[in-house]
């Protein structure tokens, strides 16, 4: 699809290597809520001018088939980019309306690792930003038990930081989640930069429960 001169301008203006997410964030603010705009930006390919169109969507309009287009235009993105992408869509779009929330739920076992990797970020995200979460840690756990180790890196990294807060917030259930981590062994090497929080289970679940009980 053609753009706008509007669009293109703003296009023109954070399509750069110098870009800051801070910056789309600011943009974001003096544009509110501007559908027809964030599907011009989306149509560009480009990251940034689609990060900025995870901003300013109307939660209302999207429905579940564009929500499946988006995934699959993710598709074009690498790894990392896909991550930020899907995640700013969840955290700014999907996680403030019932019906996209309820939608969500669904997504356990959908055939797209994109969506499969956002039902277990949002059961992570209610718990980490101190939502109420629902009544479902059990099930999510023995889930966790069954399939985390055999799921596609992407996924299993969301699966993993969902056990993580699960294992910080629901204390009867912390001695499964950092076995679980003992017996999975991910992310048991992983070397992090000096006061981030590792994200092998046990190392934490012990971090970030301290943190909280201090």
């Amino acid at each position: 699809m053609g753009i706008s001169q509007r669009t293109q301008a703003i296009v023109d203006e954070i399509d750069r290597n110098d870009t800051k997410m801070g910056d789309l964030k600011k943009r974001a603010r003096e544009i509110k809520k501007d559908h027809d705009l964030a599907l011009e930006l989306w149509s560009t390919g480009k990251f940034f001018p689609r990060m900025l169109a995870t901003l300013v969507f109307d939660k209302k309009l999207l429905t579940e088939e564009l929500i499946d287009q988006l995934v699959g235009d993710m598709g074009t993105h690498g790894e990392d980019e896909t991550n930020q992408l899907s995640e700013w869509l969840l955290a700014n779009q999907l996680m403030k309306d019932k019906l996209l929330s309820a939608m969500i739920q669904t997504w356990e076992d959908n055939p797209s690792p994109v969506l499969r990797r956002l039902y277990w970020y949002h059961q992570a995200r209610l718990r980490w930003v101190g939502q109420v979460p629902p009544d479902n840690t059990e099930e999510l756990l023995q889930s966790l038990e069954r399939n985390m180790a055999s799921e596609k890196p992407a996924v299993q990294w969301t699966m993993n930081f969902c056990a993580g807060w699960i294992g910080v917030h629901d204390p009867q259930y912390r001695s499964r989640c950092i076995k679980l981590g003992e017996e999975t062994g991910l992310y048991r090497d992983e070397v992090v930069p000096r006061n981030c929080t590792p994200s092998y289970l046990p190392e934490f679940i012990r971090i970030e429960a301290a943190k909280r009980e201090a």
